[in-house]
């Protein structure tokens, strides 16, 4: 009898397992979220390629647009590929017609505070390019808004992808230099005439009233933003800033060259955000008590141990791109709309560190108008 009843309970333990498997598949077929529902608001920036241009990996999908500009939308219409069935009038329009999740925001600085005001009674969730805000006014209302109608509101940093800053950061903590003293920040490109300077993104970054500012404004937010990041949320006690306009010619509103002084009670920074450089850069020294970091660019960061009084020794680390979703910024809002990333407190996306970042360019404008220092407040 054990013999003729093994091949049966062998078929029966075989079907339950087949209909295990069955079963199984068609629960995670059912529990896959579906991607998130994504508007953008703006189609001026330059950075809006990032997004248009992005290969679809279903976690998100664009649902909607909105830009009055008719020729701006036909025209990247026909580069990337979209439908202008997609593109409305207005924010009130599109979200009624759409029902996005998340809207990301590409059109100029001034507009993000608009931008939040149409999503966040809605609870739909904001993530606008670099910096927050216009100005430091703007940011605490976009904030207050933020947090009444609890969404999340992002703001996205070309530089919180490279692994070389997150590889800095891991060995400052880890005490690889000794004490921090200096960091000198060095952020933008050779003006322009380079970037292009007829385009609808250069005519708005070239206007104050819808940039807040020239480089001091476009560039000087990513030191700021770095320095808040690295010293967890801890503001300078000062910040002195000085502009220049070296291309009157095409920069005739704003400044296109300007040097940011923040001093804390044991290190000083030193921002240096230009649309001068030879060549565009987004490099970092780091200098402690015992040696220096220097972060070349996206992927090789060089150390150094000081030995005697000018020699040292040296290591060099070239890195590879950061792992989903830390290597794209859509995927990143993805995963926080989910709740399946939760941003560490002053992360450089958060918005507790953009707000310190914002009330750090406040200061570096208002001391490069007047001419003083200006003494930040905890």
């Amino acid at each position: 009898m054990m013999f003729s009843l093994f091949p049966t309970q062998k078929k029966i333990t075989f079907k339950y397992c087949i209909i295990l498997v069955a079963v199984l598949s068609l629960n995670t077929m059912f529990s896959q979220e579906e991607p998130v529902r994504l508007g953008i608001a703006g189609l001026s920036h330059g950075h809006v390629g990032w997004i248009l241009g992005r290969e679809n990996i279903d976690d998100v999908k664009l649902v909607g647009i909105v830009e009055t500009n008719e020729e701006l939308a036909k025209r990247l219409a026909d580069q990337f590929g979209f439908s202008m069935d997609l593109v409305y009038d207005s924010m009130e329009e599109m979200i009624a017609a759409t029902n996005p999740e998340a809207v990301a925001a590409f059109g100029t600085i001034y507009d993000h505070l608009s931008v939040v005001q149409a999503c966040a009674p809605k609870g739909i969730h904001v993530m606008v390019e670099k910096p927050l805000a216009i100005s430091l006014d703007h940011a605490k209302k976009m904030a207050d808004l933020a947090r009444k109608h609890n969404i999340h509101l992002l703001t996205n940093y070309e530089t919180s992808w490279y692994p070389t800053n997150v590889k800095a950061y891991e060995l400052l903590h880890d005490g690889a230099i000794g004490d921090l003293r200096k960091v000198i920040v060095r952020d933008g490109h050779r003006g322009m005439n380079v970037v292009g300077r007829d385009s609808e993104f250069v005519q708005w970054l070239t206007d104050p009233a819808l940039s807040g500012g020239g480089a001091i404004m476009d560039f000087g937010c990513y030191g700021a933003n770095i320095m808040t990041w690295l010293l967890h949320g801890k503001k300078p006690n000062s910040v002195t800033a000085v502009t220049q306009q070296l291309q009157p010619e095409v920069n005739p509103k704003v400044d296109d060259d300007a040097t940011i002084i923040l001093k804390y009670d044991d290190k000083m920074a030193l921002l240096q955000p230009s649309w001068n450089w030879t060549i565009g850069r987004k490099d970092m020294e780091f200098y402690g008590t015992t040696g220096v970091i220097y972060s070349d660019n996206h992927h090789q960061l060089r150390m150094r141990k000081a030995e005697g009084y000018d020699g040292y020794s040296e290591e060099t680390f070239q890195l590879e791109d950061r792992q989903p979703p830390f290597d794209d910024p859509f995927a990143l809002f993805a995963a926080v709309v989910r709740g399946e990333l939760k941003l560490k407190k002053f992360d450089p996306y958060s918005l507790e560190n953009n707000l310190i970042t914002m009330e750090i360019l406040d200061a570096a404008l208002n001391s490069a108008d007047s001419g003083r220092t200006i003494e930040l407040k905890d």
